[in-house]
């Protein structure tokens, strides 16, 4: 069976139509494993806010948006136990330690890191964690 962290960049693509979108619902609703940092909790919680700010999805929906992703099937895994990856990960390859959490977790479970951030899977190339990061378009 397919294993993959996923970020939050593909996370948003199950609820809003966008590019890709119909491959991050495909990782969803397949038979692979998914992981995240339950960062990624906040961090979908910010992008929600943003969507509401700009009138894209009301509180409702965005409420929804919430409760259904804590019903998917994802095994959040504590960050504080792989931050200190995160964080020599970040240093290293001059992402953020933010982004480095996903890297950090994909790496300890080795899995590969489905993203759909490009200046995250871009920053990682000719680094020793471009083995552990899989571009969104390139999933089959």
């Amino acid at each position: 069976m397919k294993a993959f962290v996923v970020d939050a960049s593909v996370a948003a693509k199950w609820f809003v139509e966008e590019e890709y979108s119909p491959t991050a619902l495909s990782i969803l609703g397949g038979a692979a494993q998914l992981h995240a940092p339950d960062f990624m909790l906040l961090e979908m919680d910010s992008i929600i806010t943003k969507w509401t700010r700009r009138g894209a999805i009301g509180l409702d929906e965005g409420s929804d948006i919430r409760n259904a992703l804590r019903q998917y099937p994802i095994q959040f895994h504590s960050f504080p136990s792989f931050l200190d990856s995160a964080f020599a990960i970040a240093s290293q390859t001059g992402q953020s330690v933010y982004d480095s959490l996903y890297v950090a977790l994909a790496a300890l479970l080795k899995r590969k890191l489905a993203t759909a951030d490009r200046r995250l899977y871009d920053g990682l190339k000719n680094s020793p964690f471009q083995k552990s990061v899989v571009w969104i378009g390139d999933i089959v």
